[in-house]
C-alpha cells in the first residue's frame, strides 16, 4: 500500500526553512526602509542575528537576497488577487489590487529595487518563481484592463500596457511616503486620495 502524503521534514529541514523565512522578511524591510543600492549584507545578518557566512550558504548574493524578496511579495499579491470575489467587476479588481499594494507599500513591507542595474535585473530575469509571478499577474490585471477599456471604464484611447505599468509603478510612488511623512492624512486617507489620482486623473469633474 502506497502513500501520497508528503515525507515530514526533519527537525534540521524545519529549522532551515525557518531560517530562510527570517533572512527573506529581514531583507523585504531593509528594502522597503533603505532600497537596494543602501541595504548591505552585513545588515541582513545582524538582523537576522546569524554570521554573514551562513546567510551566504543560503542566498550566495545580495541580488539573490533582493530576488528571494521580491518572489515574497509577488506570491503574496497572487494570494490576494486568487481571494478576490468572483462577482466584482474588472474595475474593482484593479481598484482592489491598487489599495492592496498602496497598503502593503504604507506598512513598510514593499521590497524598493532600482530602475536601472544590470546585476539585479539578470538576477530577477533568471528567477523562475519570480518571472512565473510577474507573467501571471501581467496577464490577470491586463484582461481585466481589457475588459474595463470595452465597457468604457478606462480610457480605450491608452495602450492597455502603459496602464498596466501605471498601475506597477504605485509600488514604488514616492508620493505615498511623502504624505506619510506630513502626517496631516490617515494611510487610509493617503491610500485613497492615490487611488482617486490613479484612476479618475486630475481633472475637475464638470456637474452633469
Amino acid at each position: 500500500m502506497t502513500s501520497d502524503a508528503a515525507p515530514k521534514l526533519t527537525f534540521k529541514q524545519r529549522m532551515l526553512i525557518a531560517r530562510e523565512e527570517a533572512i527573506v522578511h529581514a531583507v523585504n524591510r531593509l528594502l522597503a526602509e533603505k532600497g537596494f543600492d543602501a541595504m548591505t549584507v552585513d545588515e541582513v545578518a545582524a538582523q537576522v542575528g546569524i554570521a554573514k557566512a551562513s546567510l551566504y550558504k543560503h542566498f550566495p548574493s545580495k541580488e539573490d537576497l533582493a530576488a528571494a524578496a521580491m518572489v515574497r511579495v509577488m506570491r503574496r499579491a497572487q494570494d490576494f488577487i486568487n481571494a478576490l470575489p468572483q462577482e466584482a467587476s474588472p474595475l474593482e479588481n484593479l481598484r482592489s489590487v491598487v489599495r492592496w499594494v498602496l497598503q502593503v507599500k504604507l506598512a513598510g513591507d514593499m521590497p524598493t529595487l532600482p530602475s536601472q542595474n544590470s546585476s539585479l535585473r539578470s538576477a530577477l530575469l533568471g528567477n523562475r518563481a519570480y518571472m512565473d509571478g510577474l507573467m501571471e499577474i501581467s496577464d490577470t490585471l491586463g484582461a481585466w484592463i481589457e475588459a474595463a477599456q470595452a465597457g468604457g471604464q478606462l480610457n480605450a484611447q491608452l495602450p492597455a500596457i502603459a496602464i498596466l505599468y501605471t498601475f506597477f509603478a504605485r509600488a514604488c510612488d514616492s508620493v505615498v511616503e511623502f504624505l506619510q511623512m506630513g502626517e496631516l492624512f490617515t494611510d487610509e486617507q493617503i491610500v485613497d486620495m492615490v487611488l482617486t489620482t490613479c484612476f479618475d486623473g486630475l481633472n475637475a469633474r464638470q456637474p452633469s
